[in-house]
């Protein structure tokens, strides 16, 4: 009886760290998530991003508060520089795992969340532009009240976005119910009538 003790406390442990790994890894999963013009698509980590990375059982990997420099990399111990613009969250875990796995860890449990998501710009007539934190589910209407509404020459139909991510840097015309992303660049043109 004393042999199976420690094995059965072993198990119990086992099973105690895989649903606290599910967990983990299903909030870092809904919180990915972010409204696109079609819907919810994946999040893709950009310059001005803060994230967590957390290393299960390694304090000295884990990280609480990591901010994505303009290059869209970040240093990471034992790898260096990583360059992650544009990488999801379950991408940036996947790159961490497969750089640590083979010689510094043998099973990493890895998890990246969004401590403070990267800013996005609003400009043209409004009364009060600028960067603003941007908060998932916000819509332009929204976008535009903290930007202290619009001026009396605003237009309401002359609306563009500039996507961070875009390397054509394409104009979009959108409406007042467009999904505002994160590094999104917002300008609202002038009404001629």
């Amino acid at each position: 009886m004393k042999q199976q003790t420690p094995r059965l406390f072993g198990h119990l442990l086992t099973l105690l760290l895989a649903i606290c790994i599910t967990s983990v890894a299903a909030r870092a999963t809904a919180q990915e998530r972010v409204e696109g013009e079609g819907g919810s698509e994946e999040y893709s980590l950009g310059a001005g991003d803060i994230i967590r990375i957390h290393v299960f059982g390694e304090p000295d990997l884990t990280f609480d508060s990591v901010l994505v420099g303009e290059s869209g990399k970040i240093s990471y111990p034992f790898l260096g520089e990583l360059t992650i613009k544009g990488l999801s969250l379950s991408g940036l875990e996947g790159v961490l795992m497969a750089g640590l796995k083979p010689d510094y860890l043998i099973d990493p449990k890895i998890s990246v969340s969004i401590v403070e998501y990267r800013p996005f710009f609003i400009n043209g007539q409004v009364n009060n532009p600028g960067s603003y934190p941007y908060q998932p589910g916000l819509r332009l209407r929204q976008a535009i009240s903290l930007a202290a509404g619009l001026t009396e020459r605003a237009s309401q139909s002359k609306i563009y976005v500039v996507h961070d991510n875009d390397p054509s840097a394409k104009r979009r015309r959108v409406d007042l119910n467009y999904n505002v992303r994160p590094g999104d660049t917002i300008t609202i043109e002038e009404s001629f009538f």
